[in-house]
């Protein structure tokens, strides 16, 4: 059995949380190593101070994120908390350091997926992660004719890698 390494996006928002308990339910094995990557953004006044706080909150909030995993047997949790950019170009570069196989986020209006997207629209967002790329999408409460699941996937192929994003009504 390959073990595989899947990055999920930490952020203090509910599209995330639910986008890792979808992603241990329905993709990640015994074995697989799951790495939780929050990164914070610099503030404009680079205070120690200011640095340091941001650092422990994204430490605490990935700690929560491990907390969701630890119901799950035999995970294998790493954590990452790193400062970056909001455009998202420091997740890029850790997922493919990191040699993942998959990214796993949350999908919310402020995602940084969507400013990636604009500033790299000549390229395939699979191919500037070098991996499989799946945004987990909450459905809005107020439509209750949404179907349970509905999924979009983009073949690249120039990477054979593939973004999906999966819009799901409710976890149970």
């Amino acid at each position: 059995m390959d073990v595989k390494k899947i990055v999920v996006v930490v952020e203090d928002v509910d599209a995330a949380r639910t986008a890792l308990q979808w992603a241990l339910r329905n993709i990640i094995r015994c074995g697989d190593i799951i790495t939780l990557l929050h990164v914070y953004h610099s503030s404009r006044s680079k205070t120690r101070s200011r640095a340091r706080l941001l650092r422990l909150n994204g430490f605490r909030l990935a700690l929560s994120f491990q907390d969701i995993c630890n119901n799950y047997s035999n995970t294998k949790v790493e954590i990452i908390v790193t400062e970056g950019d909001q455009e998202g170009k420091k997740i890029a570069s850790t997922v493919r350091e990191i040699g993942a196989s998959m990214l796993v986020l949350g999908l919310h209006d402020h995602s940084f997926l969507y400013k990636f997207t604009m500033a790299h629209s000549h390229d395939s967002i699979a191919s500037n992660f070098n991996c499989r790329v799946l945004a987990i999408k909450q459905p809005h409460a107020a439509d209750p004719l949404r179907p349970m699941i509905s999924a979009v996937a983009v073949l690249d192929s120039s990477t054979n890698m593939d973004f999906s994003q999966i819009d799901i009504s409710k976890l149970e």
